[in-house]
C-alpha cells in the first residue's frame, strides 16, 4: 500500500535545534479501545479517537500517544502483535489511521504509536513457522527455543518466571505429535519473545519504523525498551523476590542486558532519517547511570521516569522523586519525563486516597508534574479525575486475572471507557448498550459534558494549567541545566509541604500535610482548589508568579 499525502507535521514554533518539539510537550495517552467507540461494537477505534481530536485540541496537548492498534489476536489487548504493519479490525484500517494523522496534523496535535519490539504474538506467522519447521531450524533462531531439562525434557529450560505469572517457558508438540522443545515468553505464553541476536529479526523492525513513518507517524513509544536483549546461555537465577509488573531488581536477568544498548543505537539510525520523529522508551531501570545509558546521544530520545507514578502522597517523597527524576537525565543532558499514570498502573485519584481526598491530591499534583521541566504524559480520563473502578470478577480480561490463579485482579480497574456525556452508561462512549468494560452509574457526575460547564472541574483546571504551561514555554535551557543539576530551585518549605521555583520564574507549592500553611510572596496564577486569602490548604498545590 503507498503511503498517501499527508499535511506535514505541526512545527513547534521555538525555531531550535537544540529544543524539539518533545522535550517540553505534553502528551496525552490514549487507550484506543476506552476512548470512543464510534462503529458501536462497544470498543474503541480509530474513528472514534479522530471524532473527539477537537476535544483534544480544547484541552491543549502537544501529541497524543496510541497504545497499541497493530493486528493482534489481543491476548494482552494489542501487546501481542500479529502483523505489525497492518492495523487490527478491531480499531479500522490503515486509512484510519493516516486520516487521523492528517486531522491531527492540521490541529497542531503530534501522533505517536505504541511499538512491541520485546515479543510478537502465537498468531505471528514467524512462530506459526518456528513451530512447524522442528528444533535447530532457521525459523525457531528468530525465537528463544530451548530443549526442557530433564531426562525427558520436561522441565523448563531455567527458572526464570513470567512476569504475568507462572513459568516464563511454555512446551510445544513438536510436527510428529511428541513433546518438545520450549520457548521463552517472559510476559504470557501467547507473547513468544524474539531473539534480538538475529539479524532478520533486526531488519523487520527496520521495515516496520519506515513503514509507519513514511505515513505520518510523528515516533514510537517503544514498549519493554529495557528487555530486548537477553543473555546468551539464558542462565539461571538466584532470588526472584521481585517479579512485579512495573519493577524489577537490577541483578534479574531478563532486563537491561548491556548488549539492549547495540539495539537502540540501531534503531535511532533509522530515526534519524525522519529529523522532527522521536524514539520514547519504557524503561524500568531504577539506577541513574543505567537509566541514563538509554539516552546518550545515539539512542533514544526520551525515557519514561516512573519515580513520580510511585510516589506515596507524602511532600518528602514527591521532593524525593522530583530529584531522582531529574538527576536520572543531568548526565545525557536528555528531558526529564513525569507521569502520574498510565494504562498499567492505578489511577492517582485512588492511589492517593479515593474519593473526594484522592481526587483533591490528584488536582494538586497535576500542577506538580506540569511545573516541571520536561515532558509530561497525561493518562486518558485522568483529566477528568477518575478513579479506578471496582469491577466484577466475570467481566476481567486482563491476563494477569488468570496466569495468577485469579489472586491479582490486573489492570483492568484503570482501563474502563471513557464518560462522555448524559447521565447513564455507557455516557455516550458507545452507541451499544454497554462497553466492554462496564462504566459504574455515579460517573454521571465526571462526563466532559459536565466538566466543561464547570469552571471549577478537574477538566478545566487540566486545560488551565496545560494553557498557562504553553504560554510560558520557553527552550530547555542546557547550560543552567549543566551548571546546577536542573531547572529549578528549592525553597524551604513547612513540614508536609514542598516548594520550587523554575527557571522562569513561575513557583509552585505544594501543602501534602494536615494544616493549612501561608504561601510565599507573588501573584497567584492557578490553585488546585478555591483559597482564602493568600493561605494554601492541604491536599492542595497553587502556582505563583
Amino acid at each position: 500500500m503507498t503511503p498517501v499525502a499527508h499535511p506535514a507535521a505541526p512545527t513547534s514554533g521555538r525555531g531550535d535545534p537544540a529544543s524539539p518539539w518533545w522535550r517540553d510537550a505534553v502528551f496525552y495517552q490514549v487507550y484506543p479501545r476506552s476512548f470512543v467507540d464510534a462503529n458501536g461494537d462497544g470498543i474503541g477505534d480509530l474513528a472514534g479517537v479522530r471524532s473527539r481530536l477537537g476535544y483534544l485540541e480544547l484541552l491543549g496537548v502537544d501529541a497524543i500517544w496510541l497504545n497499541p492498534v497493530m493486528r493482534s489476536p489481543m491476548a494482552d489487548h494489542g501487546y501481542d502483535v500479529s502483523d505489525p504493519r497492518d492495523i487490527d479490525p478491531l480499531f479500522g484500517d490503515i486509512a484510519d489511521l493516516e486520516a487521523l494523522i492528517a486531522d491531527a496534523h492540521a490541529r497542531g496535535i503530534r501522533v505517536v504509536m505504541d511499538l512491541v519490539p520485546n515479543h510478537v504474538s502465537v498468531e505471528h506467522r514467524w512462530f506459526r513457522a518456528a513451530l512447524e519447521a522442528g528444533p535447530g531450524s532457521r525459523e525457531r533462531r528468530r525465537f528463544h527455543f530451548r530443549d526442557g531439562r530433564g531426562p525427558d525434557g520436561s522441565a523448563p529450560p531455567n527458572n526464570w518466571p513470567s512476569v504475568f505469572g507462572g513459568p516464563a517457558w511454555t512446551r510445544v508438540t513438536e510436527p510428529d505429535g511428541t513433546p518438545g522443545q520450549w520457548y521463552l515468553h517472559v510476559f504470557a505464553p501467547g507473547q513468544p519473545d524474539l531473539n534480538w541476536g538475529d539479524e532478520e529479526v533486526v531488519e523487520d523492525l527496520d521495515k516496520t519504523l519506515r513503514f509507519w513513518l513514511d505515513r505520518g507517524v510523528d515516533g514510537f513509544r517503544i514498549d519493554v525498551a529495557h528487555g530486548m536483549a537477553k543473555p546468551a546461555d539464558l542462565p539461571d537465577h538466584e532470588g526472584w523476590e521481585t517479579n512485579e509488573l512495573l519493577g524489577h531488581s537490577r541483578a534479574d536477568p531478563r532486563f537491561n542486558n548491556p548488549e539492549v544498548h547495540d539495539i537502540h543505537r540501531r534503531i535511532r539510525r533509522v530515526f534519524d532519517e525522519y529529523p522532527d520523529s522521536v524514539a520514547i522508551g519504557e524503561i524500568w531501570v531504577d539506577d541513574h547511570e543505567r537509566f541514563a545509558e538509554y539516552l546518550r546521544p545515539d539512542e533514544l530520545h526520551l525515557a519514561f521516569d516512573f519515580h513520580l507514578t510511585l510516589s506515596d502522597w507524602d511532600a518528602d517523597a514527591v521532593r524525593d522523586a522530583i530529584e531522582k527524576g531529574l538527576a536520572a537525565v543531568t548526565s545525557v543532558q536528555a528531558s526529564p519525563t513525569w507521569t502520574l499514570s498510565n494504562h498499567d498502573v492505578d489511577r492517582e485519584v485512588t492511589r492517593y486516597g479515593g474519593d473526594e481526598v484522592g481526587l483533591a491530591r490528584a488536582r494538586a499534583m497535576i500542577l506538580v508534574a506540569l511545573a516541571l521541566p520536561g515532558t509530561v504524559f497525561v493518562y486518558n480520563g485522568a483529566e477528568l479525575g477518575l478513579p479506578n473502578v471496582d469491577l466484577p470478577d466475570e467481566v476481567l480480561q486482563d491476563p494477569v486475572w488468570e496466569r495468577s490463579g485469579h489472586t491479582e485482579r490486573g489492570r483492568d480497574g484503570c482501563r474502563v471507557p471513557l464518560p462522555w456525556e448524559g447521565g447513564a452508561p455507557p455516557f455516550g462512549f458507545t452507541s451499544a448498550g454497554s462497553a466492554w468494560l462496564p462504566q459504574p452509574p455515579e460517573w454521571s457526575a465526571l462526563t466532559v459534558e459536565k466538566q466543561l460547564e464547570d469552571a471549577d472541574s478537574t477538566l478545566s483546571l487540566y486545560r488551565r494549567a496545560i494553557e498557562i504551561r504553553t504560554e510560558r514555554r520557553r527552550p530547555i535551557d542546557t547550560e543552567r541545566r549543566r551548571s546546577e543539576g536542573g531547572e529549578i530551585g528549592w525553597y524551604g518549605s513547612p513540614a508536609g509541604c514542598l516548594a520550587f521555583r523554575r527557571s522562569d520564574g513561575l513557583t509552585c507549592v505544594l501543602n501534602a500535610g494536615d494544616v493549612a500553611v501561608d504561601l510565599p510572596p507573588g501573584e497567584v496564577l492557578l490553585a488546585s482548589a478555591p483559597l482564602t486569602g493568600h493561605v494554601l490548604p492541604p491536599d492542595t498545590a497553587a502556582w505563583l508568579a
